[in-house]
């Protein structure tokens, strides 16, 4: 008995959440034409109230066997105003089209830079890998078509490896006083080549008065290949493209054979990890806004994945209640706790995740009220904080 109760609670749970994110957008149409341009987040964002929410369409749509293909011409059942419509007619049929016209989860294009170019490092791999020590004909840069000296490299000739070029750091401080937030930094590279000023081992010190630095990875730009061409204590390569100049103290590391996940479903978070933050953005900026690239500070380790979406939020302000503490009063400065007053955390936009590592992720920002900022936190979508 026990186990059918447990079995019928679950089933009407299930029915619930489901009912609750089924939230339509007024006048949304039974049936729609997927359109060139549409990504699997506008589709949703066109139709439901809740865009992370698009596995509600996809599980009206039986026949669709696999979200990531779907492609423009093909016709999707919704549920507007709550009223299901029957099976679809996307289902399995001859077609002469390229995997690559697919309908993506985001547009790609938005992010094809740090899609490529950007990845993570853990201590270690940051610390061993072999690093550009010298360029052909003593020169200070090289570029396309020359050779570089190479330090530490295991390899065969006929190799080929990406040069990359340290950003930065990323880490988080233990909190000065009990209960507030641990602050989250992204260190820029310094120095000639970055090395000596990038690694220490957990942070700018290690250990604080306050507890331990986190350390969460090394950032690290990948802008060109080489060819092994000379192996040995020091190894010759061939630049064989470049978006810039190589130069000394570049690293040379495996080419990564799939940069990026391009087969993923936008859907809200299992649970928002604690204190997940905005860490950086792509450009000197002070804040960004839709269709702009985050560095956030958890990553893997802590649930994040891709297509996970999430709201982000500034802290409230503190304000003075000038109405019972006037400013000046002895009131006020009797009570200079009591005085202030933290408003409500404000609501910013949404962020979906399409890429993570074990300690950081980038997002793109898919919508918002105004602009996000460094610092801001991220909340699960469903609620409030």
């Amino acid at each position: 008995m026990l186990k059918k109760l447990l079995s019928i609670s679950a089933g009407l749970l299930l029915t619930v959440s489901v009912f609750a994110a089924n939230q339509w957008v007024e006048n949304a149409p039974g049936r729609y034409i997927v359109q060139q341009g549409d990504t699997l987040w506008s589709i949703s964002a066109k139709f439901l109230i809740k865009p992370w929410h698009w596995p509600e369409i996809w599980h009206l749509n039986p026949d669709v066997k696999n979200p990531h293909l779907i492609y423009p011409g093909d016709e999707l059942v919704l549920s507007g105003n709550g009223v299901s419509h029957g099976p679809g007619s996307v289902g399995p049929h001859a077609r002469a089209t390229s995997l690559d016209s697919a309908v993506k989860p985001i547009q790609l294009s938005s992010v094809k830079q740090l899609l490529k170019n950007a990845r993570i490092l853990d201590e270690a791999t940051m610390e061993n890998a072999p690093a550009v020590v010298g360029l052909e004909e003593n020169r200070l840069r090289g570029t396309t078509g020359q050779l570089i000296y190479i330090r530490g490299l295991d390899a065969q000739v006929g190799d080929r490896f990406a040069v990359v070029r340290a950003a930065g750091r990323y880490y988080d401080m233990p909190p000065e006083s009990e209960g507030a937030t641990r602050e989250v930094y992204r260190e820029k590279r310094s120095g000639w080549d970055g090395r000596a000023n990038l690694l220490w081992t957990h942070g700018p010190q290690e250990n604080t008065l306050s507890g331990r630095v986190r350390f969460l990875g090394y950032e690290v730009l990948d802008f060109g290949t080489v060819q092994v061409t000379r192996t040995g204590e020091v190894s010759s390569a061939l630049v064989m493209n470049a978006d810039f100049e190589v130069n000394k103290g570049d690293y040379i590391l495996p080419i990564d054979p799939k940069p990026y996940d391009d087969e993923y479903l936008p859907h809200p978070p299992a649970q928002a990890p604690d204190n997940m933050r905005v860490v950086a953005f792509t450009g000197a900026l002070t804040s960004v806004g839709t269709y702009e690239v985050v560095a956030l500070s958890r990553g893997s380790e802590d649930g994040v994945d891709n297509g996970t979406t999430y709201s982000i939020y500034a802290e409230g302000e503190v304000v003075q209640d000038i109405t019972d503490y006037p400013v000046g009063s002895a009131k006020a400065f009797g009570h200079p706790h009591e005085k202030n007053v933290v408003l409500p955390p404000e609501f910013v936009g949404h962020v979906m995740i399409f890429r993570t590592f074990p300690r950081v992720s980038y997002g793109l920002i898919m919508d918002g009220v105004r602009p996000v900022q460094l610092g801001n936190f991220l909340h699960d979508p469903d609620s409030t904080p």
